[in-house]
């Protein structure tokens, strides 16, 4: 069953390819104005974004807010064609991610399939339902939640109370509370909140090993990406080689880290789920506080707008 749901995100992967190219040959052969923008920066730094990025991706810490502070920094693309370079450009490294840790990271498969369904659902139904809920509420909520969460799991690692486990499968109640879970953090990416370090925490304290949550997060977002991505391709909102560079940079990062996460011990992995949690909250009260810019409140949303 494995090799199906691989097999599947292969075909996936192969189809957006086909897809990305094609649309690409169109847009260039086109005038100037319909192709797609050409981003100022150098081509080393662009791979350089796409390495570094997805290395950190690959440990649980997400991508997009990472690559938004560098391309803002270095002012290499332009604010409305942030969000679509993001989708299009890391939608290939998650996927590599996804194959990966599906593959070396041992799931009982009903909770990982069921736990991708899951989210999969959430982001298709919250497009049209929680993406009018108030952002900034959600943020505010979410932030402090993860805070909560991150200081208990920092007490169980410090031998202040017993809490997780080493389970690699759901059952039962817990089951029913991952997949409710699972389909929050997916309808509450149509808020731009990623999934990433929401789920890393709900795995845990559901009693699972935290690297189980490798598979089930990236496989998540692995099945939205490419999804979501096709938007920003067909109305040529995003910065084309800011994207390829994302995408040629970002495989190797995730082979490297992805096999540094698997020597990790699972002490380890605990305490990076901790500085992961942490340092999304702090992202999602920033987020919250600060005044969007216009660029900003002009940018399309739906539920890839900012997936991790």
């Amino acid at each position: 069953m494995i090799k199906a749901l691989l097999s599947l995100l292969g075909v996936e992967i192969v189809a957006f390819v086909a897809y990305w190219i094609t649309s690409a040959r169109k847009a260039l052969a086109a005038d100037g104005a319909a192709a797609p923008a050409i981003s100022s920066m150098a081509l080393p730094i662009r791979l350089g974004i796409g390495f570094v990025t997805n290395f950190f991706d690959t440990l649980g810490i997400g991508s997009f807010a990472t690559t938004t502070s560098l391309f803002k920094f270095l002012r290499g693309v332009k604010d409305e064609l942030i969000p679509g370079t993001l989708n299009v450009g890391h939608a290939i490294p998650t996927v590599a991610e996804a194959l990966i840790f599906v593959s070396i990271i041992k799931v009982d498969f009903r909770t990982l399939i069921g736990m991708i369904a899951a989210s999969v659902l959430g982001a298709w139904l919250g497009a049209g339902v929680v993406a009018h809920w108030p952002r900034k509420r959600i943020q505010i909520g979410l932030g402090i939640c993860l805070i909560g969460a991150a200081i208990l799991m920092a007490m169980t690692q410090l031998n202040v109370f017993p809490v997780g486990g080493d389970r690699l499968s759901l059952e039962g109640v817990r089951l029913w509370i991952g997949l409710l879970g699972n389909f929050s953090l997916g309808a509450l990416m149509t808020l731009g909140i990623g999934l990433y370090a929401p789920c890393m925490i709900l795995v845990s304290l559901l009693g699972m090993n935290p690297k189980a949550a490798f598979p089930i997060m990236m496989g998540s977002c692995a099945f939205l990406m490419p999804a979501g991505s096709v938007r920003f391709i067909g109305s040529r909102r995003y910065d084309l080689p800011a994207a390829v560079a994302l995408a040629i940079g970002g495989v190797p990062g995730v082979l490297l880290a992805a096999f540094w996460v698997k020597s990790l011990s699972l002490t380890a992995i605990r305490w990076l789920v901790v500085v992961v949690v942490l340092y999304t909250a702090g992202m999602l009260l920033h987020s919250a506080f600060k005044a969007p810019s216009p660029a900003e409140a002009d940018q399309p949303g739906g539920p890839q707008a900012a997936a991790k």
